[in-house]
C-alpha cells in the first residue's frame, strides 16, 4: 500500500510539473487579459464621453464590449492550457441554446431594448404613450421601460411590450396641443366670447406663442360646445391645462357671462 500511494503521489506530482507550465501561462493571460479589457473599456468610456454618446446606450455598449473581450480572454486561456477551443465553443453554444429557449421571452424584451437604444423611437424624459400607458420615460432598462405616469405612478413596461404596437412620442415635436373645451350659452355672441378667451389665454404665464385655435366643436343640447386649443411644452401641459381654465372661467365671470346649464320647461295644461 505504502508502495502504490508514494507512486501515486509520484505521478501526480509529475502531471503538476508537466502542466505547470500552461496551468501558469493560463493564469498570466486571465491576469493580464482583463487588466487590458478594464483598460479598453476605460478608454471606450472616455473616448464615448468624448464624442458626446447618448447617455443611454454607453452604459450598453461598454458592458457589452467587456463581456464579449472578457470570453475572449477566457477562450484564450483555456487554449494555452490545451482545451479545444472549438469544443469549448460548442458547449458554450448549446448551453446558450439551451438558456434561450427557457428563457426566450426575456430575450425578446433584451433585444426590443437594443432596439430602442439604437433607433431612439423614445429617450429618457420623453412623455411616451406605450400601449396606452402614458408617462415619461426615467429608465430605458435591458428588459423594461419605465415610466412615471402623469399622476405620478411608477410603471414598468417590458420592452417587447412597448414595442409590439404603435409607440406615440409627445415629445418628439417640442411641443403639445392642449385641448380644452368650454361652454358657450346659445344667447350669446361667438366673437364676443372667442375675444374673452383669447384674452384670457394671454395671461396663462408658460403657454406657447403659437396662436391658439378658439373655433366651434359642436351644437349640444343645451350649448354651443368651443374648442380651445392652445399650444405647451411637454413639461408643463398640466400647468397650461388648469390655469387656462382658472383664466378662462374669471374672465367670463368678469364679463357678466353665465355658465349654461340644463333647463327643463314644463308646460301647464
Amino acid at each position: 500500500m505504502k508502495i502504490n500511494f508514494f507512486e501515486s503521489l509520484q505521478s501526480l506530482t509529475n502531471s503538476l510539473l508537466q502542466w505547470a507550465p500552461q496551468i501558469v501561462g493560463a493564469i498570466l493571460v486571465l491576469i493580464i487579459g482583463f487588466w487590458i479589457v478594464g483598460w479598453v473599456t476605460r478608454i471606450l468610456n472616455r473616448e464615448m464621453d468624448r464624442r458626446h454618446f447618448d447617455g443611454d446606450l454607453k452604459p450598453f455598449l461598454k458592458t457589452l464590449v467587456g463581456v464579449l473581450l472578457k470570453v475572449l480572454v477566457v477562450l484564450s486561456a483555456a487554449g494555452v492550457i490545451g482545451i479545444e477551443v472549438t469544443a469549448f465553443a460548442a458547449l458554450l453554444a448549446g448551453a446558450g441554446l439551451a438558456i434561450g429557449m427557457a428563457l426566450q421571452g426575456t430575450l425578446g424584451h433584451f433585444a426590443s431594448g437594443v432596439m430602442i437604444l439604437l433607433f431612439k423611437p423614445y429617450r429618457v424624459g420623453d412623455l411616451v404613450n406605450l400601449q396606452g400607458q402614458i408617462g415619461h420615460v426615467d429608465e430605458i432598462q435591458v428588459f423594461n421601460t419605465v415610466l412615471t405616469s402623469l399622476d405620478h405612478k411608477k410603471i414598468i413596461i417590458p420592452n417587447g411590450i412597448a414595442t409590439s404596437g404603435i409607440m406615440t412620442n409627445l415629445s418628439a415635436k417640442g411641443k403639445l396641443r392642449v385641448d380644452l373645451n368650454v361652454a358657450m350659452p346659445y344667447e350669446e355672441d361667438f366673437e364676443k366670447i372667442r375675444k374673452i378667451i383669447a384674452d384670457a389665454l394671454a395671461k396663462v404665464e408658460k403657454k406657447l406663442e403659437d396662436e391658439p385655435t378658439i373655433e366651434i366643436e359642436k351644437f349640444a343640447e343645451n350649448n354651443v360646445l368651443l374648442a380651445v386649443r392652445p399650444y405647451s411644452t411637454p413639461e408643463n401641459y398640466w400647468d397650461v391645462y388648469f390655469q387656462s381654465y382658472r383664466e378662462i372661467k374669471k374672465a367670463l365671470g368678469a364679463a357678466g357671462v353665465e355658465v349654461s346649464y340644463p333647463v327643463r320647461k314644463i308646460k301647464q295644461i
